[in-house]
């Protein structure tokens, strides 16, 4: 496609699919610099636009490290189609002076709705029960094995903000009892708080893992923490993969000391565990939780509201505050 006239440039390494599902109102409004469809090398690619490029969108999966910043001098700000930004080295861009903005809240309903699923899934057994039909088995042996009740249950979701505020909205419809962990106590919510999460785990029958992904983050559900779960208990983990000790997991699962998962996201996307795939147990979910058309058109939208306030000298939409 052309470059047209007088519209600011937009570099894309990987598209994002709010731009594949909805390029036109991106095009519309940019010049899109499409590495993806060059055939140069991507770093030749950079080079030859590094002294023109202000603005870079990309998705969850691609690496905006200190390597390619320095392969863009011009380089002013990083638009992620993602909640967490967790893909973009925010320590290299604060030094560069490089602005950050995230999709803010635009995936937070239907983020918590599939949490809810995966829950409501191994709890009644939905997925295994289904299977269980498909291979003729209903009839050859009879009626299938009792689920779990959702009603009572006592939920610990780990990261309250507006996705973890969400799932714990659903799951108080459902009649549940909520608590939480987070970076800090919300004063405004009667929900009560734990500062420490293997606490959170010994005095709930599910854990909800909802934060984003951080050095303090990582593998922060641990062997201890599963332990503290118990037998009874489910996990189910809508934040990042690796947030969860894989390896932890898949021992606790296979050993019976706990109950279940519902895992939409991995550690080594997106290559999962062979132990796990065959667990009737575990519902497994491709990373999509976001994936619905609502929410990638919304998140779409919020790109381009920061992407024309950035060329407007306007305030971004939704900045990701640096700590």
């Amino acid at each position: 496609m052309a470059p047209l006239p007088n519209l600011p440039e937009v570099l894309i390494i990987n598209p994002p699919p709010a731009f594949i599902c909805f390029e036109s109102h991106f095009t519309h409004k940019f010049n899109i610099l499409r590495a993806w469809e060059s055939p140069l090398p991507l770093d030749q690619f950079l080079t030859t636009h590094a002294h023109s490029v202000q603005a870079l969108l990309c998705r969850a999966e691609t690496p905006v490290n200190a390597d390619l910043l320095r392969l863009l001098s011009a380089l002013k700000i990083v638009v992620s189609a993602s909640t967490g930004a967790d893909q973009v080295d925010k320590a290299e861009c604060r030094r560069r002076g490089i602005a950050v903005t995230n999709a803010g809240n635009a995936y937070s309903e239907d983020v918590a709705d599939l949490a809810v699923g995966l829950f409501l899934d191994v709890n009644r057994k939905i997925s295994a029960a289904d299977s269980y039909v498909r291979r003729g088995l209903w009839s050859s042996r009879g009626d299938y094995s009792l689920g779990s009740k959702i009603g009572g249950k006592r939920v610990g979701v780990v990261g309250l903000g507006s996705i973890g505020y969400e799932v714990a909205k659903r799951f108080e419809a459902f009649g549940c009892k909520i608590s939480y962990n987070s970076r800090s106590k919300r004063q405004s919510l009667s929900y009560p708080f734990y500062s420490n999460v293997s606490e959170l785990a010994a005095d709930n029958d599910a854990l909800i893992i909802c934060c984003g992904l951080t050095d303090e983050t990582r593998h922060m559900i641990n062997k201890e923490v599963l332990s503290a779960l118990g037998k009874d208990g489910v996990v189910v983990n809508i934040g990042r993969g690796a947030i969860i000790d894989e390896k932890a997991l898949v021992r606790c699962l296979v050993n019976g000391e706990i109950r279940g998962a519902g895992l939409d996201v991995f550690e080594n996307e997106p290559h999962i565990p062979k132990e796990i795939v065959a667990m009737d147990n575990v519902v497994l979910s491709p990373h999509k939780a976001v994936y619905t058309v609502e929410s990638v058109k919304e998140g779409g939208e919020v790109m381009i509201a920061n992407l024309e306030a950035f060329f407007s000298n306007k305030p971004l939409v939704t900045p990701v505050i640096y700590s």
